[in-house]
């Protein structure tokens, strides 16, 4: 599958530099989302006649990616944009459907849900998640940064505008019976999802990263009703968690790791060939001292000083053919990497994963 090819056909040598971390490497799912100049209905039901110019993605795969087996539901989805919106459908196979929340910023995945990560700036900062239950209520979210750096969410940010729904194939909260699945739709306003001023409105080409994510937690039947599955301890067994595009880690807060979403207005979209930017290519050894450096202070209690302290051999990276260099400078408590290649090209990232372009 696509999602699991190795990076190393950018690079040169590239499977020296990222042996270690195979999985952190891989290269993330996309699609060429289409323009729509008739918005679809938001009820749920996602046979809209709209629908139909929209092409599946995969289906959902393991957040750990090919280190687990595939889910064993089914779970795929739409995309669509026009003028002021994105459009959204997802089709999940469920035999048992339930839900518990039925307020507003409740901590949704604490029942199955769909969840959705959208960064439109591609900075691994400043990102949205939107989450929603078979109830059709909704846990909405901003991130100035990753959990991992220290971030935290801002919960009263709500996505004005935005519309969504959900439609049963089966019965609520009822054991007796067998299901068939969930559907949702969401039109999400650009405004809503955008920093500074402008509508967000993205122009032909527009590549912005994104993410979906399925939470199912396993469950029995006690005095007929659905309760998750526990371990000898009593707590709860660890819920599932099916992606789109498979960060491989057990988290989705990676947002270097999600997908691309490629907006155009051509037709004939699924004729569109995307290709990863160079700038995301020069990143990925970026991320790649990041999570070395993770790893060497959790050992040392000091970040490296020194690429070959990473296991990272060489300073030189080839990329689509043009000569990178890349350095790092390290202290107890901070460092900074910087990618340079011949043409001035060139991107740091430091500790708290702060990514910049310097001019």
């Amino acid at each position: 599958m696509a999602a699991l090819l190795s990076l190393a056909g950018y690079y040169a040598n590239a499977q020296d530099a990222f042996k270690a971390m195979p999985h952190l490497f891989t290269i993330p799912k996309n699609y060429v989302v289409t323009y729509t100049a008739a918005a679809p209905k938001i009820d749920g039901n996602i046979n809209d006649q709209v629908w139909q110019q929209a092409a599946w993605t995969d289906e959902f795969v393991d957040i750990e990616g090919d280190l687990k087996p595939k889910p064993h539901l089914s779970t795929r989805m739409k995309m669509l944009w026009g003028d002021s919106c994105l459009y959204l459908a997802v089709k999940m196979q469920e035999p048992h459907l339930w839900a518990n929340l039925t307020k507003h910023d409740q901590v949704i995945f604490q029942d199955n849900d769909f969840e959705i990560f959208i960064d439109p700036d591609n900075d691994a900062r400043d990102y949205f998640e939107i989450e929603i239950n078979q109830r059709n209520k909704i846990f909405d979210l901003f991130l100035p940064k990753p959990y991992r750096d220290k971030g935290d969410a801002l919960i009263s940010w709500d996505a004005a505008g935005m519309q969504n729904a959900v439609q049963l194939q089966g019965t609520l909260n009822n054991p007796n019976d067998k299901d068939i699945g969930w559907t949702a739709e969401f039109k999400i306003p650009f405004s809503n999802i955008k920093m500074g001023f402008g509508s967000g409105a993205p122009a032909e080409g527009t590549v912005w990263r994104i993410n979906f994510s399925r939470v199912e937690w396993d469950t029995d039947v006690k005095n007929g009703k659905y309760v998750k599955q526990k371990d000898a301890k009593g707590n709860n067994l660890p819920e599932r968690n099916w992606v789109w595009s498979a960060p491989g880690i057990i988290s989705m807060h990676a947002p270097e790791r999600w997908g691309y979403l490629q907006f155009t207005k051509n037709k004939s979209a699924g004729g569109i060939s995307f290709k990863v930017p160079y700038a995301d290519l020069q990143k990925q050894y970026l991320w790649l001292v990041y999570y070395s450096q993770q790893k060497y202070r959790q050992q040392h209690n000091t970040y490296a000083n020194s690429l070959a302290d990473l296991g990272i051999t060489s300073a030189e990276a080839i990329i689509k053919g043009i000569k990178n260099t890349l350095a790092v400078d390290g202290s107890k408590h901070q460092y900074l990497a910087t990618i340079s290649d011949a043409d001035g090209k060139t991107w740091t990232i430091t500790n708290d994963g702060l990514l910049r372009m310097q001019k």
